[in-house]
């Protein structure tokens, strides 16, 4: 495997058969608008460190921000079905010294949280972490509570490593941060895994899956 230092990540496009990682633009702006408002918002952005947006233009200012940030590398997740942006992710608390990076501020709407569209987009940054740029360690973190979001990390293969207690004081109060991570060692066994669950052929026609996912560190 390659040795630290690693490079940073930059914006590109990352192709996959049903999700498309594109670098997060205004022209995204709404459609994010759309899959981070409406019906369920508020439990969407529980956790995230930001709000839901109040109108389009809101978003347009977070995507402005976004990009003046400079620590992260915020990409667009499109459903390649539709074209339309679906969600948002980021890499983040990047330290190529040490070749260990973080996926994070997840944000997967409705129209594409718990599909293939957004395993995909998982898998994706994955394989970007880990075949293209080298890293040996990739982060998931999120706060305690956050049941559904730990249950994601175990899906995908992150081994919950302990719990940071008073890590951060977000949105007035106090958080709790679960740490997993997955390793290059891992890696080659999850990628046949997950190539093998987004086959076509482990879908029906209404895109249900066959079979579970089974990465396990």
């Amino acid at each position: 495997m390659p040795t630290p230092p690693r490079p940073r990540p930059q914006p590109r496009v990352l192709e996959g058969r049903y999700a498309r990682l594109e670098p997060l633009a205004q022209a995204h702006a709404p459609a994010l608008y759309g899959a981070s408002s409406g019906p369920g918002a508020a439990a969407r952005f529980a956790y995230l460190l930001d709000e839901p947006p109040a109108d389009a233009g809101a978003t347009q200012a977070w995507i402005a921000r976004a990009a003046a940030a400079g620590d992260r590398v915020y990409a667009a997740v499109v459903d390649r079905a539709s074209g339309r942006a679906e969600g948002r992710q980021a890499l983040m608390r990047i330290v190529p010294e040490h070749g260990v990076i973080e996926i994070g501020d997840i944000l997967w709407g409705p129209a594409i949280a718990r599909t293939r569209v957004a395993t995909e987009a998982l898998y994706l940054a994955a394989r970007h972490v880990f075949d293209d740029l080298g890293y040996r360690r990739f982060e998931w973190k999120c706060h305690d509570r956050n049941e559904p979001s730990k249950a994601a990390a175990r899906r995908f293969g992150f081994a919950f490593e302990g719990l940071f207690r008073q890590h951060m004081w977000v949105k007035g109060g106090n958080r709790d941060t679960a740490w997993f991570a997955m390793l290059d060692s891992e890696w080659p066994a999850f990628k046949r895994e997950y190539e093998r669950w987004l086959d076509p052929g482990n879908f029906d026609g209404s895109g249900l899956q066959r079979s579970k996912l089974g990465v396990r560190p």
